[in-house]
């Protein structure tokens, strides 16, 4: 890449130093970033030079412990931004539980967020029963806390709180049990995530009186925080923006980071990568972090995760994940939808984030037992697998570290339908088509892009296809109740070559012969009559020639 001529040196304790760095430059800046040497610099037409590594494309299902103090009050998702939104139920749950915000601050929470029944690897041995070939643990969320032991961040998990670096805990019991592990870093939005956190109550008795969010060091003396610095946490030595914007866009009203908090971004997380070595690191970004105050901090993340990973294991071992991303980006990185599904194959491995309630842990979910259902589960993994495509499935831990029975009653399931039919998805590919079925044209957009991942029941008549070591994997999302699959996929072709001529089909979880015709109509299976029903019917097709379509 092209340096510029005037490059300005970081302040000291901000420029990470080791033997085998390429020193990239950002010119929006003019300061230096630190990766790693090796074939991928931090541009585009360099980074378009990855190739999926073949785990991922193996493995097709992984687990996700979105896991941070934003689960100790059990409300559900955003909790540190909405307890500062007066009125807000957060805020409301807030002052009833906590105290006022301007007393008691999302920084409080941290320091009673406890994990004091966390059993890392009791959890990991039930994901992995449940089928997930790889683990992903959260790194930081957009709360700004680090839950490792963070060299950038004095707000972290072994300095406050559980006392217990959460990532490298989880990185160990998930390796020790034979997972990829994967981080998640959701930080890089605090800047204007938390501004709420610099305001008021506009009415009633602490009308306004400041909420938390812009106290300093000094105001620490005496308080149980005495000696850390709140701005490290909240970041809000700034004006605030004239309304809240995801991605810093100006033109709706967005203030911008500064340099310094996006150096130190890019520190906590080159430090995440270089001790902790994820295989996979997961950005809640639309394209990559600070995309619209400058691409080069997103893009040195990207060449260091990559040329760092060529160092360990020879060659490029790790992904990374982001969203929006456009055709030429999903050659660079790993396309990812969240709470949604592509609508057809797509010619890269892609990826879904989903949960099965709320990202963090909500209790009233369990209470009303509103929790996606291992069928529903399934069905939606069948259906990404088919279009070349992995799920990461979010299980909320709650603040002490533990699952609630609903949770470990999905997990069972999945894990149940796994023991039988597990080798329709692990290691296949996509075959020609995806599937066929009345649902293929009656699902709708998504928020996030893609189909929801919450769409409108399927029938026995969906099908969905995978194929591997020659044989097809017919997929009938519903069991059918009069006993028969048809599947005009696979209709006889007159006078055409015999590659799709069946020679077997056989019903994964059962030895009985089975009974089938295939005609101009497609081909027709009759169930035997001790099949047991389950979640989806599968059925192995062998036959002369079944590739799949990358």
């Amino acid at each position: 890449m092209k340096i510029p001529a005037k490059i300005a040196k970081l302040s000291a304790g901000l420029l990470l130093a080791a033997p085998l760095f390429l020193q990239s430059t950002l010119a929006a800046d003019s300061v230096t970033l630190p990766i790693a040497e090796g074939k991928f610099q931090p541009a585009w037409e360099s980074l378009t030079n990855f190739n999926c590594p073949q785990w991922f494309r193996d493995a097709k299902f992984g687990i996700w412990a979105h896991w941070s103090a934003q689960c100790v009050p059990e409300q559900g998702d955003w909790y540190a931004r909405k307890m500062y939104i007066e009125g807000d139920s957060d805020y409301k749950y807030q002052v009833a539980h906590y105290g006022h915000p301007s007393k008691f601050g999302f920084k409080d929470i941290d320091h009673d967020w406890h994990a004091e029944n966390w059993e890392p690897e009791k959890l990991i041995a039930l994901y992995k029963r449940a089928g997930a070939k790889y683990f992903m643990a959260l790194g930081n969320h957009h709360d700004n806390f680090d839950c490792w032991n963070s060299k950038y961040q004095p707000w972290n998990s072994v300095a406050i709180g559980p006392h217990r670096d959460i990532v490298g805990d989880w990185a160990k019991a998930a390796r020790a049990a034979g997972l990829r592990f994967g981080v998640s870093l959701h930080a890089s939005h605090a800047w204007n995530w938390l501004e709420v956190s610099q305001g008021s109550d506009t009415n009633g008795p602490l009308k306004g009186v400041p909420y938390d969010g812009k106290l300093t060091l000094a105001d620490g003396k005496g308080q149980w925080w005495e000696g850390l610095d709140p701005q490290d946490l909240y970041c809000q030595n700034h004006a605030p923006s004239s309304s809240f914007n995801w991605a810093f866009d100006t033109t709706k009203g967005s203030s911008i980071p500064d340099a310094a908090y996006c150096v130190k971004f890019f520190n906590r997380v080159k430090d995440l990568i270089d001790s902790y070595h994820p295989d996979l690191v997961y950005f809640d970004d639309s394209v990559l972090p600070l995309e619209k105050v400058s691409p080069t901090y997103g893009l040195s993340m990207a060449a260091h995760l990559y040329n760092s990973s060529a160092q360990l294991h020879g060659q490029n071992e790790a992904i990374m994940t982001c969203k929006d991303l456009n055709a030429m980006q999903r050659e660079a990185l790993v396309y990812d939808i969240e709470r949604g599904r592509a609508a057809d194959i797509l010619p890269y491995p892609w990826q879904t984030d989903t949960c099965i309630g709320n990202w963090h842990y909500e209790r009233s979910l369990l209470d009303k037992h509103q929790y996606k259902t291992a069928p529903t589960v399934v069905r939606m993994l069948c259906d990404i697998v088919s279009k070349n495509g992995n799920l990461m499935l979010n299980i909320p831990v709650r603040g002490d570290g533990t699952i609630d029975y609903d949770e470990q009653t999905v997990l069972e399931g999945i894990a149940g339908w796994m023991s039988v039919n597990q080798e329709c998805i692990f290691g296949t590919r996509p075959w020609t088509i995806f599937g066929e079925g009345p649902s293929n044209s009656q699902e709708q957009k998504g928020r996030f892009g893609g189909l929801r991942d919450t769409g409108k029941a399927y029938t026995s008549r969906d099908i969905r296809f995978t194929t591997k070591d020659g044989n097809l994997y017919a997929i009938a999302m519903e069991w059918p109740a009069d006993g028969q699959i048809v599947i005009h996929s696979l209709a006889k072709i007159p006078g055409a070559s015999s590659t799709n001529t069946i020679k077997k089909v056989a019903l994964l979880g059962n030895k009985s012969k089975l009974e089938w015709t295939q005609t101009e109509s497609g081909l027709t299976v009759k169930l035997p009559a001790d099949a047991k029903a389950g979640y989806t019917c599968v059925l192995r097709v062998s036959g002369k020639e079944f590739k799949p379509a990358s």
